[in-house]
């Protein structure tokens, strides 16, 4: 019997802070952005070693993403987030540099914990969290501000589609009140996986050129709507909220955002499904539509 695999399975995807954990369910296209995010898409990074970069590459090329390769690309993210930490550290290290304290102070780690990368990513972007918030948490929460800063820059009628696809029966009145109101709500169920979605694939098409591919479980991904439409965010000036000068930001960053999105689909895909007779999304424990009142004996 394969214990890791157990693991992987039974492990709490709402509240683990491994980042292997979500790797080794992830849907291949969706590991495609992390590859690209990671290598620059195949043209290289000077700190990515280029034997690494060839492996991702031939992953995403071949679509052959084993539990090597899966872990390669966590790997990475986690040597990514230790250059950018390690760099602050460095810089207040070099502070005492030739003293004592610099003959006893550790060097920087090559690698962090992932949670260390999303709080590091989150205080970058001006979010203060308490250190027993939950990483997936604080993974929404950067999502909420980047979503909450992209609809300042949106029309009036994107902001109507927005509020209509998180729920809200208006938008609220004032000088960037939904953005305030996206940033601070508790958005729940499906409506998490939107907003993750979203943002994911606003910033994929910002940095990337294009934005996330669906095949995978396309009957629960038709309850998106408009989050893989045409909105004409202006995602790009959000980054200005981000220094990304750093080559580290430029991936911790966008991967964060992934990452989150690729959580809150794992989430979705193990508790809604699409009802066969008019595709609405529906709870897996629910008996019957709550659009259509067909028996859910059977979902897509």
């Amino acid at each position: 019997m394969n214990t890791e695999k157990t693991s992987l399975i039974n492990e709490d995807i709402r509240t683990t802070g491994d980042l292997g954990v979500i790797l080794a369910e992830a849907d291949a296209e969706d590991l495609d952005i992390l590859v690209d995010y990671i290598t620059d898409r195949g043209n290289g990074r000077l700190t990515l070693d280029s034997a690494m970069c060839k492996i991702l590459v031939s992953a995403k090329d071949t679509q052959t993403y084993g539990p090597t390769e899966r872990a390669l690309i966590a790997h990475e993210i986690l040597e990514f987030g230790g250059n950018s930490l390690g760099n602050a550290y460095r810089k207040a290290r070099a502070m005492f540099a030739g003293s004592f304290l610099d003959t006893v102070l550790p060097n920087a780690a090559p690698t962090v914990a992932y949670d260390e990368i999303v709080r590091d990513v989150a205080s970058h972007l001006g979010v203060k969290m308490p250190d027993i918030t939950a990483v997936a948490d604080v993974e929404m929460v950067i999502v909420r501000k980047i979503m909450g800063k992209a609809v300042e820059k949106m029309t009036d009628e994107e902001k109507e589609a927005v509020a209509k696809e998180l729920g809200l029966s208006s938008i609220p009145v004032g000088p960037g009140a939904l953005g305030l109101m996206i940033q601070t709500a508790r958005f729940g169920g499906f409506t998490t996986f939107k907003l993750a979605t979203m943002v994911a694939n606003a910033v994929a098409k910002a940095l990337l050129g294009k934005g996330l591919t669906i095949t995978a479980n396309a009957a629960l991904m038709r309850g998106v709507g408009i989050a893989l439409g045409p909105i004409g965010w202006a995602i790009t000036a959000i980054w200005t909220l981000a220094d990304l000068s750093s080559p580290a930001y430029r991936v911790t960053m966008p991967a964060v955002v992934q990452v989150a999105y690729m959580r809150n689909k794992l989430i979705a895909k193990k508790t809604y499904s699409a009802c066969r007779e008019c595709q609405a999304v529906v709870e897996r424990s629910d008996k019957f539509c709550s659009n259509c009142a067909a028996p859910l004996g059977e979902v897509a």
